[in-house]
């Protein structure tokens, strides 16, 4: 299952953020792929707000995670970038973050390869003349269970 959007700037990324927040409340793996500058972190600040955060969010850079408890969610954000090499992350313990319920948003996934769980949905954002063009696509049960929850809410 594939979903599409053209999104015309930051506020409106990140109003498809909490949109998008509305399904998942089961928990999941979200891997956020797009180019530096596409809105990854601010589609997470709007999943962050849609959960019910309220605070800053910023791309956990250098930390490489940054967990928030939201209604007893547990949310792990993840940024990748500087990650050399996967087993980098196996010192970290990060397969401990992974759980049935808890809810991984995953910016350069592909940094930790091999490492990190698979991604019950994939967004990938690109350019596009004045915008962002954003696709969601379900790789598991549970990501399509998510997708079709989120309805009209991401497609009108």
């Amino acid at each position: 299952m594939r979903i599409e959007k053209e999104v015309y700037g930051e506020e409106a990324m990140e109003k498809l953020g909490e949109a998008f927040s509305s399904s998942l409340h089961i928990g999941g793996v979200v891997y956020l792929d797009g180019d530096l500058g596409m809105g990854k972190t601010t589609l997470v600040r709007g999943v962050l707000c849609g959960l019910g955060y309220v605070g800053p969010v910023k791309s956990p850079t250098y930390t490489i995670v940054e967990p928030y408890e939201i209604a007893g969610v547990e949310v792990f954000h993840f940024d990748l970038y500087r990650v050399t090499d996967p087993e980098e992350l196996e010192y970290m313990g990060i397969r401990d973050y992974f759980s049935e319920s808890g809810l991984c948003l995953i910016e350069w996934a592909e940094m930790g390869r091999g490492v990190v769980a698979e991604a019950d949905v994939v967004v990938s954002l690109t350019l596009i003349p004045e915008g962002r063009h954003v696709s969601f696509e379900a790789k598991t049960e549970k990501g399509r269970v998510a997708l079709q929850a989120l309805g009209d809410d991401i497609t009108t």
